[in-house]
């Protein structure tokens, strides 16, 4: 059985910009906010950005919703720190009047007027721009001393049918500006997204529909030259049955004789109904403990690394997020 690569590369570990991504459903904000735990751990600062204005990661933390102004979020064991942004793309636009054009006050007139909506629906790209230039300027930040800001940027971001879209500024910037300070912007951001410093990671289930997906977005990474970083497979159930009874078992060759004395011998003997009942069970789960190795073989077509993390029965609180968190970590993840 083919499964993706394991582990977290050399590679991953020099980048400093993290885009995840994922079909929706698949838990990529989760993950995101785990892989923000897990790389502040031994005193590292982490950023961890929102894009698409859900609010999601303040739900995570159970806190009030993000403003768009860097605050912390989390403490992490060693003396790390977890700071979360939620992108607002009015304020970013005028942070732009501000920062190239000195329009702070005109910007703020601009708002009142509607302008702003009306100029990232006219330039429906300028809206990508704006928030990839904010994510470039956290990624860049450094301190009096001169060491970066953050030691590594996570980012929150739209789903795998999108994300190309999202993270191909070039192509945005053909509709938008030839010069200027946007233009000079943009360009450092495309040298950003497009260097070894970036890893976009894509984040599925063991299931048909996400596992097509991601095979397909890393197709699609790799013809806009973005690099994919690692498949993140989330919500990943034990076998329950030796590997040589799964073919038998899903396709429905289920000794309950064997199974009845294998009860027996345990003690427990329990009437036809509830045997019946186990042995439907035991099918249904080879069905689908067979699906996910085909899953994982489709997977291993992308040559990726990979990290499993464990399905979380009882939900998903702030402490299953360090659950996680260490998952990754015990993965490589640095």
């Amino acid at each position: 059985m083919s499964t993706p690569l394991a582990g977290w590369t050399d590679e991953l570990a020099r980048a400093r910009l993290h885009f995840v991504t994922g079909k929706g459903g698949t838990g990529k904000t989760t993950l995101a906010a785990a892989l923000g735990l897990a790389l502040a751990k031994g005193g590292r600062r982490v950023l961890l950005i929102e894009v698409e204005g859900r609010q999601g990661i303040a739900q995570l933390f159970d806190t009030e919703p993000l403003p768009y102004a860097e605050q912390r979020i989390a403490a992490v064991p060693g003396g790390g720190e977890l700071r979360a942004l939620h992108i607002d793309v009015e304020a970013a636009l005028l942070e732009y009047f501000e920062m190239f054009y000195n329009l702070g006050f005109a910007g703020r007139t601009l708002r009142r007027m509607g302008a702003i909506e009306f100029a990232t629906t006219l330039a429906p790209g300028l809206r990508d721009v704006l928030l990839t230039g904010k994510i470039k300027e956290c990624v860049g930040r450094t301190e009096s001393d001169g060491r970066h800001t953050y030691d590594a940027v996570v980012v929150d971001s739209p789903p795998t049918g999108r994300v190309v879209k999202f993270l191909d500024v070039t192509k945005a910037l053909t509709d938008l500006a030839k010069t200027g300070p946007i233009r000079g912007q943009a360009d450092g951001v495309v040298r950003l997204l497009h260097s070894g410093e970036t890893a976009v990671h894509l984040v599925t289930l063991l299931e048909e529909m996400p596992v097509r997906e991601t095979v397909e977005a890393v197709a699609e990474l790799d013809g806009a030259d973005l690099r994919p970083g690692a498949v993140l497979v989330n919500r990943v159930r034990p076998p329950r049955l030796p590997a040589r009874s799964v073919t038998a078992a899903a396709d429905g060759r289920v000794d309950a004789s064997r199974v009845r004395a294998g009860l027996a011998s345990a003690g427990l003997n329990l009437p036809d109904s509830t045997l019946d009942a186990l042995v439907e069970e035991t099918v249904e789960h080879a069905v689908r403990v067979a699906a996910e190795q085909r899953a994982r073989e489709q997977l291993s077509e992308a040559d990726l690394p990979g990290l499993e993390l464990p399905d979380l029965t009882d939900g998903v609180d702030v402490a299953a997020l360090y659950d996680l968190a260490e998952a990754l970590t015990e993965q490589g993840v640095r």
